[in-house]
């Protein structure tokens, strides 16, 4: 099963948890379902815009771009003080982050890291895109970038 057609299925599951007599339940599967519409109508967007059926791949980077905004819509209203929010958008990026492949641990991040850099030859920072590059599409979905990318800078800049 790809993983547009699991989102799918989940988007179905979740409307029919809507119907249980159980208030709290209830209102968990509301805001999975309204995660789930959303990543969908990301994925069509997309589709739509491209002209073609997405794999996997392509929608895992949707996923992972619309748990970017989730994580900076969060850090801004932290800023601001709105809890109730901050909250709403945790709900949806557990749900969202349920579609990601499994990630990486530190330990592997760093051996890849280590590795690249070793393939690559990097010996400063201005050879941290080559480092990237490689790494990027190793990477993907697996490991946050932003971070790997600050591990790639301190390991070339040490």
């Amino acid at each position: 099963m790809s993983l547009k057609e699991r989102i799918t299925e989940d988007m179905k599951t979740a409307m029919r948890g809507r119907a249980d007599p159980d208030e709290a339940q209830r209102a968990r599967e509301a805001v999975r379902l309204g995660a789930i519409r959303l990543l969908l109508a990301a994925v069509k967007q997309k589709e739509v815009d491209e002209r073609t059926e997405l794999d996997d791949a392509t929608v895992s980077s949707i996923v992972e771009k619309l748990i970017k905004q989730r994580k900076d819509s969060i850090s801004q209203f932290q800023a601001a003080g709105r809890d109730d929010l901050v909250a709403a958008e945790q709900a949806e990026l557990v749900v969202l982050q349920a579609y990601l492949p499994e990630q990486l641990s530190a330990a592997e991040v760093e051996a890849a890291v280590a590795a690249a850099i070793a393939e690559s030859g990097a010996s400063s920072a201005k050879d941290m895109g080559k480092v990237m590059g490689l790494l990027k599409a190793r990477l993907a979905g697996r490991a946050d970038m932003g971070q790997v990318s600050a591990l790639i800078k301190a390991r070339l800049a040490g």
